[in-house]
Parts: C-alpha cells; structure tokens; sequence
C-alpha cells in the first residue's frame, strides 16, 4: 500500500557502517511540497522465544549503551548477508543461550522504528530446547546473563521496567496467549 507516497528527489548518504547506515533524503510530498527524511538502514533481525519444557521463557539480560542502563530481553540478533532469518534465529539462540530447539516456529515479522528506520524484526518461537556442548560463543563485545522466568514473573519485569523494549514486550505478550491456548 503506497497512501500519501513520498517521492524521493534526492538521496546524499550521510555514514556507512557495521550495523547501520544513513541518508538524507529530499522527497516530494502527497500536496506537493518538498521536505527532507534522515533514514537509516538496517539488514534486519530476528528475535526468538524460547520456551522450556516447563513453559519458562528464556532471556537475556545484557547491557544496552543507547539507554545506558541493562535490559532483559528475548534473545535477538541481526542478518548476516546471505542469512535467511530462520538460520539466523538458530545461530542466535546457540550463542545467546548455548540451546538449540527441536521447533522454530514464524510468528510474525514487523518494523521497530518505521519512522526513521526500515529494520524489519522476524520473531521465532523456539522449543524442545536442549543444552549444546560446546555452543557457539557470544560476540566478542557482547556480555549477557541467561534469565528463565515465568509468564508472570515476565509481567511483572515489564512493569518494573526490566523488559523495557518493543520485541520483547510482545513477545511476552504472545507468549501469554499461547500458554493459555496450550
């Protein structure tokens, strides 16, 4: 759906790096007018939900710079080139939480910040979890702590403000739904 479609006239890359790029561009509005849009790029991500056998959720707590403060979060991480977002949800749930799952289930895909971004999140329910010897490490800049909670414990995180971001927010609420439906 294109409704009131912005035309762009001009587009001036502004940085290119590792996770992000940006530009500015200059586009024609519905009425005619011009105006200017910062619009970043983003390969995408994945965000998995990993449910125990017991149906705990499993996250990970780690430190998010842009808020400078810790976040607990559903495991989450972004394409490589080439990467289809099912392998990329295995490879991140390996690393994160050293499990692998027996089912990956599609949720849903959406955008995180439409208004300044195109980063798409594809969001994956992981089950039949299993430990895996010798999983893949973390990044070398990333640090997390393994979390596995209750749904209301989840709930109860959200409120005090641990889980503070969108996915993770949602996931606990589809998770929610699908427990009760279980």
């Amino acid at each position: 759906m294109k409704k009131y479609e912005e035309k762009s006239i001009t587009s001036t890359p502004v940085y290119d790096g590792k996770v992000i790029s940006l530009r500015i561009d200059e586009v024609t509005l519905p009425n005619g007018k011009t105006s200017k849009r910062e619009l970043i790029k983003h390969p995408g991500a994945v965000a998995i939900i990993p449910i125990t056998a017991t149906g705990k959720i499993v996250f990970v707590e780690q430190y998010r710079k842009a808020l400078e403060r810790s976040l607990v979060e559903t495991p989450a991480g972004k394409l490589e080139p080439g990467e289809s977002p099912e392998i990329t949800a295995r490879r991140e749930l390996e690393e994160e939480t050293g499990y692998g799952c027996e089912q990956l289930t599609y949720i849903q895909s959406f955008a995180t910040s439409p208004g300044f971004a195109d980063e798409i999140i594809h969001m994956y329910v992981a089950e039949g979890l299993y430990k895996i010897e010798n999983s893949a490490s973390l990044d070398e800049d990333e640090f997390v702590e393994i979390i596995e909670a209750t749904i209301e414990e989840a709930e109860l995180m959200m409120k005090n403000g641990q889980i503070f971001d969108a996915k993770t927010a949602y996931s606990v609420l589809w998770v929610k739904e699908y427990l009760q439906k279980r």
